[in-house]
């Protein structure tokens, strides 16, 4: 039941569907990879003007024409529009395209063959049908409210052929657009590795505690979410908040768990193990989330290219990339760039944006944050091994530099199929990765998700401030039974796998509670601090 997009029969139609084509979008592609600067304005009709409604009805009536057997080939119309979902079907499918523009539905007048074939409106798909189901897919596509379209038809040759009021206004190799692209291989210079820096001593990890809950970096989004529909059919297991959100697969009882994730302050710092961290995240929220990793895509967002140490961060963070998808066996399946992101001279941080999924055979076997009264927390995964390049450093310590965390892909694996075990033998359903802020903020997440207080003692970790901050990888909290916590720590021995048990949930009232530290807070207070913060930032805005 998989469709695919290389176009084949000559003399086989040439079908657009969905909405009519405007203006908006042109040079959308283009405009992706460009710097920002007093023109910006005049770039917006760049942008593409979505809706998601239409794009709702255009997947059921492309669904209900896949359930027969009229289409040859579709593909979407994504960057560049008609330009690229053509040429891709005719060059996948050794065969010429003729298109005639002046059937294109439009919704602007006066449009050129140059702005229809270029722009990027949204909802619109390019497919070949077989000779004479044409009639049976039109009434599919004029139920559902959408334009059809039969603007051509394939033909002998190589060529993509453009007629615009009865005249052929382009006749273009379709190799000279898919292979002969220039290719370059431009300089760069690797990023130098930063020394660590020395960290004070910090008087209250309770008011370094509030201020993480409170920094944008780490706060709730509820604010933005809750502004959305995320229950469409009924479907979501589990919504926005979590490591990952949980989406059933319609009629079944499997499950799809999804991700983003990246760290741009340790892909500067250190691109390549900025790239690693960014992939072994997504993963680690996977496994945490009950999931079993499938693959990846990626947002690869960077300055100029042209700067040496720009190309530099590029590579980097591919490599680190490359190498974490082999190690954890999480392949890239699609993605994108987006490079000259700068504005007036000044670059974004690298950010290679990772988006991941992964396949849950059963939703009742999804893990959330929620832990119940008397559970044990155990935390699994190494020692905690410094505070460079934490949001501690950043928001209260007010350090920038240093290397980032040491992403250890042979331990992130092991570690991982160890929770993942424990999950699918059903030994816990509170599970929650370690990442920004540190175990610190992990526990109290998970504390506020529960409604629970719960007293934890962190003493044994090493020094503090990094027992609780820093945000060392690999590392995973769970909640279990009594029962089971023993057992647990037994096999995770057997496995060389550090288990260390952290205290127990709701054994302090509604308070969350550090043993000797001054972390000792009312759950309404920490709450007031992680789901404030965006609504107030907002109402200044």
């Amino acid at each position: 039941k998989i469709f695919y997009s290389a176009a084949s029969g000559v003399g086989n139609p040439v079908i657009y569907v969905g909405a009519k084509t405007g203006r908006d979008g042109i040079h959308g592609a283009t405009m992706a990879s460009a710097e920002f600067s007093d023109d910006a304005e005049e770039k917006r009709p760049t942008v593409q003007v979505g809706d998601p409604f239409v794009e709702k009805l255009l997947i059921e009536a492309c669904l209900e024409l896949m359930a027969t057997d009229a289409i040859v080939a579709i593909q979407d119309m994504g960057a560049a529009g008609l330009t690229s979902s053509s040429v891709e079907m005719a060059s996948k499918g050794a065969i010429g395209f003729r298109l005639d523009l002046d059937r294109v539905p439009q919704r602007e007048s006066g449009m050129t063959p140059y702005e229809m074939m270029l722009s990027e409106s949204q909802e619109r798909m390019l497919m070949v049908l077989k000779p004479g189901k044409e009639d049976q897919a039109r009434q599919i596509f004029e139920k559902w409210g959408l334009d059809f379209a039969v603007i051509g038809d394939l033909v002998e040759g190589n060529n993509l052929t453009l007629l615009h009021g009865g005249e052929i206004v382009a006749d273009i190799p379709v190799a000279s657009l898919v292979d002969d692209a220039p290719k370059y291989d431009r300089p760069y210079q690797p990023t130098a590795p930063q020394d660590a820096p020395v960290f004070p001593a910090h008087d209250s990890p309770r008011a370094a505690l509030m201020t993480l809950l409170a920094s944008p970096n780490l706060c709730s989004r509820r604010w933005i979410w809750e502004q959305y529909d995320h229950q469409v059919m009924a479907d979501t297991v589990a919504g926005p908040g979590g490591d990952a959100a949980i989406v059933r697969v319609h009629g079944t009882n499997k499950a799809l768990a999804i991700t983003t994730d990246v760290t741009p302050r340790y892909c500067q710092a250190d691109p390549v193990m900025g790239g690693r961290q960014a992939v072994a995240e997504a993963w680690r929220n996977l496994i945490a989330a009950g999931a079993k990793p499938l693959a990846i895509t990626n947002c690869l967002n960077f300055g100029n290219p042209e700067r040496p140490e720009i190309m530099g961060q590029f590579v980097g963070c591919l490599e680190g990339m490359a190498e974490a998808c082999t190690a954890l066996d999480f392949p890239v399946v699609s993605g994108n760039v987006s490079l000259y992101n700068e504005t007036e001279g000044t670059a974004i941080l690298p950010t290679p944006a990772i988006g991941g999924v992964g396949l849950i055979d059963d939703c009742a076997k999804a893990t959330n944050w929620t832990a119940q009264e008397g559970h044990i927390l155990l935390l699994i995964g190494p020692r905690a091994d410094g505070l460079s390049q934490s949001i501690y450093a950043k928001e209260v310590l007010n350090i920038h530099g240093g290397p980032p965390p040491c992403v250890d892909l042979t331990l992130e694996r092991k570690v991982g199929a160890f929770v993942a075990a424990l999950i699918v033998e059903g030994k816990t359903r509170c599970v929650h990765d370690i990442a920004d802020g540190g175990l610190s903020v992990a526990l109290a997440e998970i504390a506020l998700q529960s409604g629970l207080g719960l007293e934890a003692e962190v003493s044994a970790l090493g020094d503090t401030a990094t027992a609780l901050f820093a945000e060392t990888q690999g590392r995973y909290v769970i909640a279990v039974d009594p029962d089971n916590a023993n057992q647990i720590k037994l096999n995770a021995g057997d496995a060389d796998i550090l288990v260390q048990q952290l205290g127990r949930v709701g054994t302090a009232a509604d308070r969350f509670h550090i043993v000797n530290t001054d972390i000792d807070l009312a759950l309404d207070d920490m709450r007031h601090a992680y789901e404030g913060t965006l609504p107030a930032l907002m109402a200044k805005a």
